[in-house]
């Protein structure tokens, strides 16, 4: 596969299994990232609804703007640009079940602003927006392709344009020793099992690599918003809420796949809760 090739057999492994099995867990947003619990007591789709809130508030919208959502899942992040900004939205999945979820979703919206949402890598995505947002995406896009992916998100914003970009970040293991952070056996273990059970061919940024990236290409990174906590909540909600599903999750899927995601889940709160991972929204401005 050459750098500039969306994995799209990889991506539906993930993510086409089944919408039934993610919604007992997710929730009606579906929304897989994580929530921001910005009051005591938020829902999980309460959370997400904050999270895609607080993302959106970032890029300074105006009604009638196109707005690029890359990676868009199920829909739920256009959902409320449309509704709160007025905006045209795009959206890229390499999902075939998100798209159609997606594209039922946005037309029970009444607007008058257009929307399209398209079985396309950014990759192949050659077109001119206002703004950008990327929400749990560029997990799976492997370091080897972030340097076309700034400069292409770049060449698409015009001279006022601004990007949201909200990933999970890992540390280098000299910056979790200096942190006092311990790279255990069992750590190590469990990240393999994320990268060849979970997310197959996913890997971290650190939020330094993006800063390199970001220098090289010309954005200005404005903010760097943590919200580590925040995913040890939303984990914890998912986990809680599989749990509560799980006859109806082994009867859609097996309890081997209810298993492993209720391995994933918890073990990953744990990584939040501890501190050896993080999670970041970077604003970058052109």
């Amino acid at each position: 596969m050459t750098a500039l090739e969306a994995d799209f057999d990889l991506m539906q492994s993930i993510y086409d299994i089944s919408d039934e099995f993610y919604a007992l867990f997710l929730g009606p947003t579906m929304g897989y990232t994580c929530g921001y619990y910005e009051r005591a007591g938020m829902t999980t789709d309460e959370a997400q609804i904050a999270k895609f809130d607080l993302a959106l508030s970032k890029l300074r919208l105006e009604p009638g703007m196109t707005l690029l959502d890359v990676g868009c899942g199920w829909g739920a992040g256009m959902q409320r640009a449309i509704e709160r900004y007025d905006v045209n939205v795009i959206g890229l999945t390499l999902s075939r079940t998100q798209r159609d979820a997606a594209e039922a979703r946005l037309a029970r919206i009444p607007t008058r602003r257009a929307f399209d949402v398209r079985l396309q890598g950014w990759e192949d995505f050659d077109e001119k927006v206002d703004r950008i947002i990327s929400i749990g995406s560029m997990e799976h896009y492997g370091h080897r392709k972030y340097g076309a992916f700034f400069e292409k998100t770049y060449d698409a914003l015009p001279d006022d344009g601004v990007m949201l970009l909200h990933t999970i970040c890992g540390f280098h293991p000299y910056e979790m020793h200096r942190r006092g952070l311990p790279l255990t056996f069992e750590m190590c273990r469990f990240i393999k099992f994320i990268v060849t059970e979970i997310f197959p061919g996913g890997q971290l940024p650190s939020a330094a690599l993006i800063e390199e990236h970001v220098a090289k290409t010309g954005f200005t990174l404005t903010r760097t918003h943590s919200l580590q906590p925040h995913y040890v909540l939303t984990l914890e909600s998912w986990a809680a809420n599989l749990a509560a599903n799980r006859d109806r999750a082994i009867e859609v899927q097996s309890q081997q796949v209810y298993d492993r995601f209720m391995k994933y889940l918890t073990g990953c709160a744990d990584l939040f809760r501890n501190g050896s991972i993080d999670i970041n929204q970077f604003t970058l401005e052109k």
